[in-house]
C-alpha cells in the first residue's frame, strides 16, 4: 500500500527560526540605516540653508538698490552676482591655503555631526524598544526592586530575549556601577580585522564596530527606565566579537 506524505509547508514570520533570522538582520541593517537618513537630512538641512541665504541676498541688494534708485534689473542682478561671487571667492583666497584648511575643518565638522546623530538616533530606538519589552514580558511577574536585581534581569532574561544568551560578566562596585561583558556579542559576531595591516586595520575595526553598541545601550537605558530606574550606559569593544556595557547610576560616585 502506497504512503503519501505531506509537503514541506512553507516557513511563516511565526516560526522561531525566521523571527530570529529577521532579528538579526535588523540588528544589522539598523545603524547602514540610520546612517543613511543622517546623510540625507544633513543634504536637506544643507539645501534648505543655502536657499534660505540665497533668498536673503536678493532681498537685501533689492533694498537697497531701490533705496539707491537702482531700480534696473540689469544691475540689480548684477550687483547680486557680485556680492556671491564676493561671499564664495572670501572663503578660497585668504592666506594662500586658508581656504582649505576651512574646507576640511567643515568636512570634519560636518561627519562629527552626522555621527552624533547616528548615535542619538540608534539610541532612542533602543531605549523604546527596551522600554517595551519590560511592560510586555514582565507584565506577569514580580519586578526586581533593588538595582542589583534589575541588572541581573538585564543579564539574564532581556539578553536572552534579545541576543539569544546571556551576559558572559557582571561586575560591580556596589556604588551604582556595573559592567556587564558579552564575550561574544551577537552583533559583532560577523565583524572582522583586515589582520594584513596590523594594529591599523584592527583599530579601524573597532571604530566601525562602535555604532553597533548605540541601540543595546539604548535597549538598556529603555528597561531600566521601565523599572523606574535612571542610568547611563557606555559601550566599548576592545576585541572583536567582545563587548563591554557600563551602566552608571545617576547620581552614584564611580
Amino acid at each position: 500500500m502506497a504512503t503519501t506524505t505531506n509537503p514541506p509547508t512553507d516557513p511563516t514570520p511565526s516560526d522561531p527560526k525566521v523571527a530570529a533570522a529577521t532579528l538579526d538582520f535588523l540588528l544589522i541593517e539598523l545603524v547602514p540605516l540610520a546612517q543613511r537618513m543622517a546623510v540625507e537630512l544633513h543634504a536637506r538641512d544643507t539645501a534648505l540653508l543655502a536657499a534660505s541665504m540665497d533668498r536673503s541676498l536678493a532681498l537685501n541688494t533689492s533694498t537697497s538698490g531701490g533705496a539707491l534708485g537702482l531700480t534696473s534689473s540689469g544691475l540689480t542682478s548684477s550687483s547680486a552676482a557680485e556680492k556671491r561671487q564676493s561671499v564664495k571667492s572670501m572663503g578660497t583666497n585668504t592666506a594662500g591655503g586658508a581656504g582649505t584648511n576651512k574646507d576640511v575643518e567643515d568636512e570634519d565638522e560636518d561627519e562629527e555631526r552626522r555621527s552624533e546623530d547616528v548615535m542619538w538616533r540608534l539610541d532612542a530606538l533602543g531605549y523604546r524598544v527596551g522600554q517595551g519589552l519590560v511592560e510586555r514580558f514582565s507584565a506577569n511577574t514580580p519586578r526586581p526592586t533593588t538595582p542589583l536585581d534589575m541588572i541581573k534581569f538585564i543579564c539574564k532574561d532581556l539578553w536572552q530575549l534579545v541576543f539569544r544568551k546571556q551576559i558572559d560578566n557582571l561586575k560591580t562596585n556596589h556604588r551604582g556601577t556595573f559592567v556587564l561583558t558579552d564575550n561574544k556579542f551577537m552583533a559583532l559576531g560577523r565583524m572582522s580585522a583586515d589582520t594584513r595591516r596590523g594594529p591599523r586595520g584592527a583599530d579601524e575595526a573597532l571604530g566601525k564596530a562602535q555604532p553597533f553598541l548605540y541601540f543595546p545601550c539604548g535597549i538598556i537605558r529603555g528597561a531600566l527606565s521601565g523599572f523606574g530606574l535612571n542610568v547611563t550606559v557606555h559601550a566599548e569593544s576592545t576585541e572583536l566579537p567582545q563587548a563591554t556595557f557600563q551602566i552608571r547610576t545617576v547620581g552614584s560616585k564611580p
